[in-house]
């Protein structure tokens, strides 16, 4: 039931406990059965301690209520189409906050949907973002023990501070509760119209972190910086901005050779963040500069691009930093938010933070100091041959956890369930650039190949929303995909650019239909972080394993090859289950428009139950308790005027 019905005495609750610490409140409000931050908490564990729903009961679950996205009552003409419906709801005290593509915001009874109020920042109002898949990833939640508020930062570059309990924008925030994102980025340069938001801001202490999302596909080097700001949580006035592309006097300039810090775009952090609050640390997962994928005019190692940044929430100066990738041009931004857990290592207690990436990588380090846990190594790399471009002679390998997916590419990797399957494989193999990980694009053409078949793709390894961890036993669950990419650069049609070379990308190139590798194509992998050792590995959905040409082989599941498992879903973690789901169009019909709810047992990664589900969801999954009840939360639809959130619990 909500507590607006109960206003009274939650509120002389609040005011008894103002004296606590956040990170005290944090801590009571895991055991209760809340989910106050798009990962659980803000060290992005992805779990729950709750058990009602188990093994045993788990495929009796049902759609307890529905809640259809306010976006579907706009009037037509009004704001513009949006992507995939991959909103995290978040439950405090019985009430369900969550947000809409186009960025209102409603508070929802969590026990029977019903809608308690609804405000809608009209952020399409604020013209056509240029990008196409467009989406508000969450929200955050925020309290000082007296008042309660929830922030969004919408794709109209508004952040905005809404009174939790009235759903009214708070007045002592910025401009009548909201303020100008296109603002206080520290350089003028650039077309606005190129920065937006989509991940949850976070908010620890009285300090509000955002992130932006950037786009240069007007194939222009003009994108803006993806800097980081600070603003008061009570005020919205500007605390600190950290540049992500070092400025003026500051440290590592020198990493953009011939200046080019000065022009360079995009290092932002696009995803969400995550922070340790009794240390007063925040973790910035950080992208690639543009252009993405060739980099002479951003020549050197580019920090902080593709790095992990520790920050002093309050001051906003830098802790410790960890580069994974180098002068990247291989789109291998960090896409999901850092995962803090305390661990044993040797014996000895270790305050951990793990990231896992798109490189099929999980870089593991003391979160306070910044200190690797198991050696991470520099070795060399091949260089690039493309003029003017130069390859970082060297990139990081941690030396443990070994890698949780397919890195790099040679002949013995292709695809070879028949010798009629294995010819045609080494056939289109041949037409590309083969190597390992780190391997740079080719012009398109280079020695008669089309490309380099990089290993993982652009959008493969681990990306949003990325790994989730079981603080109790310190083991990490990765959800990952393969989905090789053929890389070549191509010169840009007259007048369309300013770069001598622009991406072309060859996504689908396998024999008969199927992938050109040997499977699995999709994981998910268990990670002890007290030792770095695997745990389990499995295959995550069935994958080809029915095409005409493998069906009489009777193969066992294949891993999903679908293109969009890499962005969407992720994994809950409660007390007994690990819960995520997959597409019925890869399991059953290609036509099916549903999904299949997982559970797997968190000790092996056998699957132990399903429900299926007439609607495709995408978001990540969560789970809270109401009134003495279970409950599991996942978002969907979106491509069909059908954005819903689904709720699902046992029958009565």
């Amino acid at each position: 039931m909500s507590r607006f019905k109960f206003s009274i005495p939650i509120l002389f609750l609040c005011s008894f406990l103002s004296s606590c610490s956040q990170d005290a409140t944090e801590t009571a409000s895991a055991g209760s059965g809340d989910w106050r931050h798009a990962g659980g908490d803000h060290s992005s564990a992805k779990y729950s301690s709750l058990d009602q729903i188990n093994a045993e009961n788990f495929a009796d679950l049902e759609v307890a209520w529905r809640w259809q996205s306010a976006d579907l009552r706009l009037a037509v003409g009004v704001g513009y189409g949006t992507a995939d419906y991959r909103a995290v709801p978040l439950v405090v005290d019985g009430t369900m906050y969550v947000n809409t593509n186009h960025g209102m915001v409603a508070a929802l009874d969590s026990k029977t949907g019903e809608e308690l109020w609804l405000i809608d920042p009209e952020s399409y109002r604020f013209g056509l973002p240029i990008q196409t898949n467009i989406m508000i990833r969450g929200i955050e939640y925020w309290t000082d023990g007296d008042i309660e508020r929830i922030f969004v930062a919408t794709l109209g570059k508004q952040l905005l501070s809404i009174d939790a309990v009235t759903g009214q924008p708070d007045s002592n925030f910025g401009e009548d509760g909201y303020i100008d994102l296109s603002q206080n980025l520290g350089r003028l340069e650039f077309e606005s119209n190129f920065i937006t938001a989509g991940a949850a801001p976070i908010a620890v202490g009285n300090s509000l972190i955002v992130g932006s999302k950037i786009f240069d596909y007007g194939m222009y080097n003009r994108s803006p910086p993806g800097h980081v700001r600070a603003y008061d949580t009570y005020t919205g006035e500007l605390k600190w901005r950290f540049n992500t592309i070092p400025q003026e006097g500051e440290q590592f300039t020198e990493t953009w050779e011939n200046n080019s810090w000065r022009i360079a775009g995009n290092t932002n952090v696009w995803t969400f963040m995550s922070a340790d609050e009794e240390a007063g640390i925040v973790y910035l997962p950080t992208s690639t500069p543009t252009n993405d994928y060739w980099g002479g005019m951003r020549l050197g190692e580019n920090l902080y691009a593709e790095a992990l940044v520790a920050l002093d929430i309050e001051t906003g100066e830098r802790l410790w930093h960890f580069q994974t990738v180098h002068h990247g041009l291989w789109d291998y931004d960090i896409g999901s938010a850092p995962n803090l857990v305390d661990i044993v290592v040797d014996g000895e207690p270790v305050k951990a933070v793990a990231q896992v990436s798109k490189t099929a990588f999980t870089y593991v380090f003391d979160r306070i100091t910044g200190e690797p846990v198991w050696p991470i190594e520099e070795r060399p790399v091949a260089a690039s041959t493309v003029p003017g471009e130069r390859a970082h002679p060297t990139q990081p390998f941690p030396t443990k956890p070994a890698p949780f997916d397919r890195q790099g590419i040679t002949e013995a990797d292709l695809i070879d369930f028949t010798p009629e399957i294995a010819a045609e494989a080494r056939e289109i193999a041949s037409n590309f650039l083969l190597g390992p990980i780190f391997t740079p694009p080719i012009v398109r053409g280079s020695d008669d190949k089309l490309a380099t078949f990089v290993v993982p793709g652009a959008g493969g390894g681990a990306n949003f929303p990325g790994a989730s961890i079981d603080p109790e036993t310190g083991i990490l669950y990765i959800p990952s995909a393969t989905r090789p990419h053929g890389m070549s650069l191509i010169a840009p049609p007259q007048g369309t650019s300013d770069w001598p070379y622009v991406i072309q990308m060859e996504r689908q190139v396998g024999p008969f239909g199927l992938p050109l590798l040997k499977p699995p194509y999709r994981r998910i992998t268990a990670i002890d972080l007290n030792t770095g050792d695997h745990v389990w590995q499995i295959p995550f959905g069935k994958g080809p394993a029915n095409h005409p040409l493998l069906e009489h082989l009777d193969l066992p599941p294949l891993g999903s090859v679908y293109d969009d498992v890499v962005a969407e879903g992720g994994i809950l973690v409660t007390k007994t289950l690990l819960i995520s789901f997959l597409a019925q169009k890869d399991e059953i019909d290609p036509e099916a428009q549903g999904s299949i709810l997982v559970a797997l047992d968190k000790a092996t990664g056998e699957t132990v139950a399903e429900v299926f589900v007439d609607q495709r969801l995408h978001g990540p999954p969560m789970t809270y308790m109401s009134e003495g009840k279970q409950y599991i939360a996942v978002a969907g639809g979106g491509r069909e005027n059908d954005d819903e959130l689904l709720v699902f619990a046992l029958p009565d």
